[in-house]
């Protein structure tokens, strides 16, 4: 691409664009960071709320006729208020999140080592300094960590073996931050209570995959940030960033910031001079 200029992404995350790549090229990348951050908020306590409260078991269970056996299980289980979620990683999906868990009565927690704690404190959530703190004192635990070289299964065997038993995991954020297979053996092997995922490693999700077939697992078409406004929106906001850099002004949203906008206007010429009240 030794034309191009500029790569616009009418996503958050920029894992489809090798941002080294291009910023060896000297190619700006923007993504819209900040669009559709309360529909996926709003997905991930959906199904969060869905997966404790046992959603899918309970439409099962009166498809099948079994009326009344929807009670004796939920009445197993704690009340949600009081209870302790963790965020992973602390950005602006997560931080949504969090203002509707404490309309929940939740206790919040949230682990990220590039936030600084007093932004964390400040809007009522704890910070945990270590991530397997987090995870052995969270009854629920969200990802929200973007997928970069340093984040790629983020989540392994040794700390779904960390989990409380009764813990439900939620990814809305990337499904490669998480090792998949390390996911549904603890699922299989009762280390972890359940899980609710719009987000897989490999998309779409395999028709063989084990996480089909749990009925402790909830799953979605990776749909958290849709809505009617999202799409527009993004395309608006993809073609103004790309607008920007064309005309060598910084775009709002680089990835890649320390990247300078290219320019022609070494091959632009002026404008004739002309006479007149008018030129």
């Amino acid at each position: 691409l030794e034309a191009c200029k500029v790569i616009g992404l009418g996503s958050v995350g920029a894992d489809t664009v090798d941002v080294d790549a291009a910023t060896a090229h000297g190619i700006v990348v923007t993504n819209v960071p900040d669009i559709f951050i309360e529909e996926v908020a709003d997905h991930t306590m959906a199904m969060f709320l869905a997966a404790f409260r046992r959603l899918p078991v309970m439409h099962k269970m009166v498809s099948d006729g079994r009326w009344s056996d929807g009670r004796p299980l939920l009445s197993e289980l704690p009340r949600l208020w009081g209870q302790t979620i963790g965020l992973i990683s602390f950005g602006n999906v997560a931080k949504a999140v969090a203002r509707r868990c404490h309309a929940f009565g939740l206790r919040v927690v949230a682990y990220d080592p590039y936030l600084s704690e007093l932004e964390m404190s400040s809007v009522n959530v704890e910070p945990e300094t270590s991530l397997f703190a987090l995870l052995r004192r969270s009854d629920f635990v969200s990802m929200h960590a973007p997928l970069n070289s340093e984040t790629h299964k983020m989540l392994t065997t040794r700390h779904f073996e960390e989990m409380k038993e009764s813990a439900i995991f939620v990814n809305n954020g990337r499904g490669a931050t998480v090792d998949e297979t390390a996911l549904i053996q603890a699922l299989q092997k009762g280390q972890i209570s359940g899980a609710a995922l719009d987000v897989f490693e490999i998309e779409p999700l395999a028709s063989d995959s084990p996480l089909l077939t749990m009925s402790n697992v909830l799953c979605s078409p990776h749909v958290a940030s849709a809505s009617e406004r999202m799409w527009p929106e993004a395309l608006r906001r993809m073609g103004r960033e790309i607008a920007t850099v064309l005309t060598g002004r910084w775009p709002r949203s680089a990835v890649n910031p320390g990247v300078l906008p290219k320019t022609d206007l070494d091959r632009w010429q002026p404008y004739p001079q002309t006479r007149g009240p008018n030129r």
